[in-house]
């Protein structure tokens, strides 16, 4: 009788596998579509960079160089793409050239297009593809049939490489580029910022002071016709008028503080600072260190006031501005959001290096969120168009901490 035995597991054969794995069949892909590509561009290469070079002594010859470099850029997105495709390769896209328009004309648009460094290490990796396109081609084709237990490996080196050089001479121009990207940013923020102040200031002088003074003018009128057919009348009227005066210019100093409040520009941020956290609901304690400071630093109650900065060590114009802004409505957010239990609040202004680090802090209840259209939130963006941070720290019912630095420039270089 014939017996049968059980193969242990250990003994059993691993289970069949495939030789190559999909991401090594893009490679191969890759490496074998790059010969009939680097033809194609390095065709390109030599021909517009021959012909444009031939006729730059005529006056086609810079435009024609220029639009050479704009189509060599149209080269390297389709590279990039393929390489995004078959070698996982992920990189940024270039910041497009402004227009003539946008670059103030056509010779500027001119000499950008032409100093294109995106443009040039594109014709570049053109032409030195073509000699790396025979060598792969060859190899990938070549290794299906006589390297094929070698090949991932040869494969994975070759498709590094050209990853390297897809990194290396494809991608955006690293900082200055990506600096490019956020200042344009940035000036959209400013620019947005810069229209929305100006429909609040419109706003709040149609609503407001223009509203009383139109109501004044009329009631002045009133008053003169009956000036002399009932004195008392008349009296009275003026007298009304008087009170709309009084809270026509209380607006108006309540706008222009808004602005920018000219105890700001005469006494620094430790004055209207303290001017500002004595309209909050909660007390408020202010404690600006900053240089040329006649105080020092000490810490003063917002109702008491106290001399400003110093002229020299002040911060320039435009930033103590932003800080003035900043410090005002987050003590608005305290008056508004930090609820009834909320005791106290602390504000500091102090210099960091090159920096203009700002805290406002409370005690009420927290859960303050610069995320969902906030009010933080429009004061990050506006921070970030200079280079600024806002730090928001705000635990449910354990108060509200917000950090804001901003760059600090000297005033005597503005």
């Amino acid at each position: 009788m014939t017996m049968s035995h059980a193969v242990p597991d250990n003994d059993r054969p691993p289970p069949v596998r495939a030789v190559f794995s999909a991401v090594t069949w893009k490679e191969i892909a890759y490496l074998v579509s790059n010969l009939p590509l680097a033809i194609v561009g390095f065709v390109y290469a030599v021909v517009m960079v021959s012909t444009a070079g031939g006729l730059s002594v005529t006056a086609v010859g810079i435009p024609l160089l220029a639009c050479g470099l704009y189509l060599s850029r149209q080269l390297g997105r389709l590279d990039r793409a393929r390489a995004r495709g078959l070698l996982g390769v992920r990189v940024d896209e270039p910041t497009p050239i402004p227009g003539p328009k946008r670059s103030g004309g056509f010779f500027p648009w001119l000499w950008t297009s032409i100093k294109d460094p995106v443009g040039w290490r594109t014709v570049l990796y053109q032409l030195i593809r073509l000699p790396w396109g025979v060598l792969t081609f060859t190899v990938a084709l070549t290794g299906l049939f006589v390297l094929w237990p070698v090949l991932p490996y040869l494969v994975r080196l070759m498709a590094n490489v050209d990853r390297a050089m897809v990194r290396g001479l494809l991608s955006p121009s690293d900082d200055l580029e990506r600096r490019i990207a956020e200042l344009e940013s940035d000036r959209g923020v400013v620019v947005d910022t810069a229209a929305a102040d100006l429909r609040r200031i419109e706003r709040d002088l149609h609503d407001g002071a223009q509203a009383r003074l139109v109501a004044l003018a009329m009631g002045l009128g009133l008053a003169k016709e009956k000036l002399l057919e009932d004195p008392e009348g008349a009296a009275a009227m003026v007298d009304e008028a008087h009170g709309e005066v009084k809270l026509a210019l209380q607006e108006l100093r309540d706008l222009a503080r808004g602005i920018h409040p000219a105890v700001l520009t005469d006494r620094g941020l430790d004055a209207a600072l303290s001017s500002v956290a004595a309209r909050c609901v909660v007390p408020v304690k202010v404690v600006v260190d900053l240089p040329g400071d006649p105080a020092g630093g000490a810490a003063r109650d917002a109702a008491g006031g106290a001399a400003g900065d110093a002229a020299r060590g002040r911060p320039a114009e435009a930033i103590e501005g932003i800080a003035y802004f900043v410090v005002s409505e987050l003590l608005q957010n305290v008056s508004k959001h930090a609820g009834p239990g909320a005791r106290g609040a602390t504000v500091e202004v102090w210099r960091a290096g090159a920096r203009l680090m700002i805290r406002v802090s409370d005690d009420g209840q927290g859960g303050a969120s610069p995320s969902g259209g906030s009010g933080l939130a429009g004061l990050a963006e506006r921070l970030g168009a200079v280079d600024g941070v806002l730090v928001v720290d705000s635990p449910a019912g354990a108060g509200t901490v917000v950090t804001a630095e901003l760059p600090w420039r000297d005033r005597d270089r503005g």
